[in-house]
C-alpha cells in the first residue's frame, strides 16, 4: 500500500471512528498499530515497542479470493439507502464482528435471495470468543447483505435487508 493511499485509510477509519459513537479502538497488524479513543482524558500506554510501518500490501485482485457473482452484496456503505420502503431489516444485537458463515470455509448461513423464517439463524457476531447467533425476527427472502464479513459491526447496525416474500 502506499503512503498516500495508507493516510487516506488511516484519515477514513479515523473520520468513521470519530461519526460512530465507539469509545475506544485498537487496531494491530504485525508491526502496526493504532488506538483511538474517544475519552480526551485518557491515555494508553502501548507495551513493547511499535514500529510506525506501513501494513502488508493486500493482495493484487488477480490473487484474491473472488466472493460469489450470482449474489450481489450491498456495500456497508450503501446501507438502507437503495432498499425497499417496505424492507425488513435485520440489526446487530450488540458490538462485534459480524460473520456471516458458522465457521471458516463453510457455507455462509443465508445469501442474497435466500428464503428465511422466522427464528432462522443469519450470522453470527463475536465478541472476545463469545459467539452469539442472530436470527431473524421475520420470515422473507434476502434482498442484501449490508455488513461486510469479518468486519466490526454496532449495536442495532443493519446487517440484511429482507423483502416479503
Amino acid at each position: 500500500m502506499t503512503e498516500p493511499v495508507f493516510s487516506s485509510a488511516l484519515q477514513t477509519l479515523m473520520e468513521e471512528f470519530s461519526r460512530s459513537g465507539v469509545r475506544e479502538l485498537h487496531v494491530r497488524s504485525g508491526d502496526f498499530e493504532v488506538y483511538l479513543s474517544s475519552d480526551p482524558a485518557g491515555s494508553r500506554s502501548v507495551s513493547g515497542p511499535v514500529a510506525a510501518a506501513a501494513p502488508r500490501p493486500a493482495p493484487s485482485p488477480a490473487r484474491s479470493t473472488p466472493t460469489s457473482t450470482a449474489q450481489p452484496i450491498l456495500p456497508a456503505a450503501s446501507s438502507t439507502d437503495a432498499l425497499p420502503t417496505d424492507a425488513i431489516i435485520v440489526r446487530a444485537p450488540n458490538l462485534g464482528t459480524f460473520y456471516r458463515a458458522p465457521k471458516p470455509g463453510a457455507a455462509n448461513y443465508v445469501e442474497v435471495g435466500s428464503i428465511v423464517s422466522a427464528g432462522d439463524e443469519v450470522c453470527l457476531i463475536e465478541v472476545m470468543k463469545l459467539f452469539t447467533a442472530v436470527r431473524s425476527d421475520a420470515s422473507g427472502k434476502v434482498h442484501a447483505v449490508l455488513a461486510v464479513d469479518g468486519a466490526m459491526v454496532e449495536a442495532g447496525q443493519p446487517l440484511f435487508a429482507l423483502v416479503r416474500n
